[in-house]
């Protein structure tokens, strides 16, 4: 007799939820399709050659300890070099306030189980990373959106009030996953001062923020506030995803818990992987390649509006982000974007539904398009059939 899986499941795992990402990724995984539904950074930009030659080295001068097991809190040459340049970001902080991770998402997880208990209250954007969400409901937390940055003390004195006081704010300040918008100085300073006057703290997430094309850079809310803020950052976006190499950056006492949390949970951070990112920040080869991506990504980004502008029906709007990896798209109300999805995919282009996005389900009109990846060619054609796709739901009338 087989056995009920559900009967011994935990209610964490019961919380879980598929990533709809990850399962349109393998519907659209046709050769004919073309797919902006991938969060991928260009391979074009993987430093494949200079890293042939650091990891010779690492295994040359340090195989005995690059190879064994290290510290949880991460290479200490690492973490130095992270705060040293953070440091020059305004960051008051030592090596102590950091602790390398196996991706951001680790970073995410952590801090999830540190500070969430079942059925706790967290306040996030409208929309919001999908990652983030998914570990928010793995713990059993219960996200809130706020739509727009001038209503988060409504919300989260609206939740007082009803005696859900959220545990955090998780906020994406710069070129947010999925809407590409970036917070101006007076949001910085109004989600800072709500988490002060209730005495929450702030998630920071930054996998982004290097990835600047143009405009001034913001500060770091942990500049601003280094006693209520959790930053996060990762190497996915800036040097190559395949190392799974991110950190967290947070007052000691904090820190201290999630080294224990981490212990739990894979021990540290693949040394070798470490050692590798030392070297190739030691020889400069971090700021030379950020340019390279950087030129490059502002070129697909101006190709990508270029072809909106050119193709799109009327009635559809999208955002013009100054960095990151991705535009925000909006249909007219009424209309529903997983219709459009299976429509989209008979014209053999993909995307990734908005509503995923919305922790309470609205934003159904919604889409996140991702420019870094395809080549221009692919790219014109890719927008030429989805806003194929769109006029066929128009003159349908599919909503």
């Amino acid at each position: 007799m087989a056995i009920n899986i559900q009967n011994i499941l935990s209610d964490n795992a019961k919380s879980m939820r598929r990533s709809p990402i990850r399962d349109l990724l393998s519907v659209a995984n046709r050769p004919e399709v073309i797919s902006f539904a991938g969060g991928f950074p260009n391979p074009s930009t993987f430093p494949v050659e200079e890293l042939k030659v650091i990891m010779q080295e690492v295994l040359e001068e340090e195989s005995t300890s690059a190879l064994q097991y290290g510290p949880t809190e991460g290479n200490p040459k690492l973490r130095e070099i992270l705060a040293e340049r953070y440091r020059a970001q305004g960051l008051d902080i030592t090596k102590d306030n950091i602790m390398i991770t196996t991706s951001s998402q680790q970073a995410i997880d952590l801090t999830s189980r540190i500070f969430i208990s079942p059925g706790d209250t967290v306040v996030c954007g409208l929309p919001s990373y999908l990652g983030a969400l998914q570990s928010f409901w793995s713990y059993q937390a219960n996200p809130v959106g706020v739509p727009k940055d001038e209503e988060l003390e409504t919300v989260v004195r609206t939740l007082i009030a009803t005696g859900k006081k959220p545990k955090f704010i998780y906020a994406i300040p710069d070129f947010q996953n999925p809407s590409g918008i970036t917070m101006d100085m007076k949001q910085r300073k109004m989600v800072l001062d709500v988490a002060k006057k209730y005495d929450l703290i702030v998630l920071e997430d930054s996998p982004y923020r290097e990835i600047r094309f143009e405009g001034e850079a913001q500060p770091l809310l942990y500049s601003m506030d280094n006693q209520r803020v959790v930053l996060f950052g990762t190497l996915s976006k800036t040097v190559l995803p395949g190392f799974r190499i991110g950190w967290i950056i947070a007052p000691k006492e904090i820190i201290e818990k999630l080294v224990v949390a981490k212990q739990s949970s894979d021990l540290c951070t693949p040394v070798f992987d470490q050692a590798v990112v030392v070297k190739y920040f030691q020889k400069g080869l971090f700021e030379k390649n950020l340019g390279k991506t950087i030129d490059l990504y502002r070129t697909k980004r101006d190709h990508m509006l270029s072809c909106f502008e050119k193709y799109m029906p009327n009635g559809v709007s999208w955002t013009r982000p100054e960095g990151g990896l991705f535009l925000f798209v909006t249909l007219p109300e009424g209309y529903d974007t997983t219709e459009l999805f299976h429509v989209a995919l008979k014209n053999d282009v993909a995307f990734v539904i908005g509503e995923a996005f919305h922790c309470d389900g609205t934003g159904k009109n919604t889409m996140r398009i991702n420019f870094s990846f395809m080549d221009e060619e692919k790219t014109e054609e890719g927008v030429k059939r989805l806003a194929k796709a769109i006029e066929e739901m128009f003159a349908k009338g599919v909503k």
